[in-house]
């Protein structure tokens, strides 16, 4: 998801290059207490795209393909092998001997339902990974044919993502919707549910029928515990009352590596934090004051008081995945040429609307306050809640304000509908950045199947919109 402005997102942003959690490695054989901040809200895997159901989805939903977590590269799942047609449009999928928790076979009909819930049904959250499919037809009970409508270089990716969970058509069709997935669904992952108590914890067990041999690799019962409060959720840790903690905070890293009998893991990640400027108004729907607003940005120095050294500075407007321009020299922090070219700029003193959420983005929030002041602009922080957060960038109700995401797959397609596509339904992450000369490369970098010429399309991508000599 998305980035921030044409030229000064990354200036304003810094990737994160790890996602932190910390465990107790002596896990029970009986019980694994895993506790987050992000809650299951629904057991459906097309309808949300919240955290908490992202990762409660990855454990009871099989899909295609899986993603090898220690090369990256995909790997065979429910499909044990598929063919591309020499024009690119066609994919067969042949499906293995795969069962769900309820012991019924899955078939390619289930494939078939699960894949069209998702690229039509109203309900999904989250339909774009599928947008160049065409159609999807059952060929016989274990092979799948998805026709596209051109050639889509992602696709095999996006058949990896948390959405693409296979369900089962016929518990579906013989219970209905809402209660196929209020408490008990039929699944075809790793677990299967045991409980759910919504807004409190989701009991997971193991799956007996799951198709990967020796997976999962405990038997244990897993709780995925929802507890807001991370002061709680590491004294949760220290007191043996939680195996493993989900969000760790940058400032707890150090104490936890430092504590006995706890195993503290920085993890790569796709992640990125940048800072979100709506080029519909002032000041920054004007070019040389979004310059000043970038160059005026110690990056280094935001990125360390954070992350406290844990993450890396963004040099592009993509975070670190396939196609990313390691070489890029990125924007420099300048702020006596940001001072001049606001004062060019003709916004000298001009409000400056911050949006703030609690955690690092308002940390973030209070940098950028003094930085774009000491430049001349007068910026001032509103506090808001995650609701109001949304609603007010999506009707574009805002000057600036600090957030974050990640890129679903390792390839760079979603990144950049969501980040600096102005024609991809997502308004370029909110800022209303629209240039033509990116909308048509994004589209070029789907259709183009040669790496070295997509790795060419996604480098003039990440120049043109992080550039700060380019008019919009």
């Amino acid at each position: 998801m998305g980035i921030s402005k044409r030229f000064s997102l990354a200036s304003a942003a810094f990737a994160l290059a790890i996602s932190a959690f910390a465990s107790d490695p002596a896990l029970s054989a009986d019980l694994i207490r895993i506790v987050s901040p992000y809650r299951t809200t629904t057991l459906d895997p097309m309808r949300s795209a919240s955290a908490g159901n992202i990762e409660t989805y990855g454990q009871i939903y099989a899909r295609l393909l899986r993603r090898d977590p220690d090369s990256g590269a995909l790997q065979p799942g429910l499909a044990e092998r598929w063919e591309i047609s020499d024009d690119g449009r066609v994919y067969t999928f042949h499906l293995r001997d795969a069962q769900f928790s309820n012991g019924t076979q899955i078939t390619a009909d289930d494939v078939v339902f699960s894949l069209s819930r998702i690229h039509g049904d109203k309900q999904s959250a989250y339909p774009a990974p599928l947008e160049a499919m065409d159609t999807i037809v059952a060929k016989d009970p274990k092979t799948v044919v998805i026709t596209l409508k051109s050639a889509f270089a992602p696709f095999l990716d996006n058949l990896e993502i948390w959405n693409m969970g296979i369900v089962s058509k016929a518990d579906v069709d013989a219970r209905g919707v809402e209660k196929a997935f209020a408490d008990m669904p039929v699944t075809s992952g790793p677990y299967k549910v045991k409980e759910w108590k919504p807004n409190e914890m989701l009991v997971i067990e193991p799956n007996p029928h799951y198709w990967r041999t020796g997976y999962p690799k405990s038997d244990a019962t897993v709780e995925l515990r929802e507890v807001t409060s991370p002061e709680t959720r590491i004294a949760m840790l220290k007191a043996g009352e939680a195996e493993v903690v989900r969000s760790v905070p940058w400032t707890q890293i150090a104490d936890l590596k430092a504590t006995k009998g706890i195993d503290m893991r920085l993890e790569p990640s796709t992640t990125i934090y940048m800072t979100l400027l709506d080029h519909k108004r002032e000041p920054f729907s004007n070019l040389k004051a979004r310059q000043a607003a970038a160059e005026a940005l110690d990056s280094k120095a935001i990125a360390k008081a954070v992350t406290l050294g844990n993450a890396q500075v963004a040099n592009t407007t993509l975070p670190m995945i396939d196609f990313h321009d390691n070489d890029y020299p990125g924007i420099p922090y300048d702020p006596v040429k940001a001072k001049a070219l606001l004062q060019e700029s003709g916004m000298m003193g001009h409000e400056v609307k911050i949006l703030a959420m609690s955690g690092p983005t308002e940390q973030v929030a209070l940098l950028l306050q003094a930085q774009w002041q000491a430049i001349g602009l007068k910026p001032t922080i509103v506090n808001v809640d995650v609701g109001a957060w949304w609603d007010a960038i999506g009707k574009g109700d805002y000057d600036a304000t600090p957030s974050s995401w990640y890129n679903e797959t390792t390839d760079p397609d979603l990144a950049v509908r969501w980040a600096v596509c102005g024609t991809c339904g997502s308004n370029s992450y909110s800022t209303y950045y629209n240039n033509p000369k990116v909308n048509d490369l994004v589209e070029q970098g789907t259709r183009e199947t040669d790496p070295v010429k997509r790795a060419a399309i996604y480098k003039e991508i990440q120049k043109i919109s992080h550039s700060h000599t380019l008019s919009d």
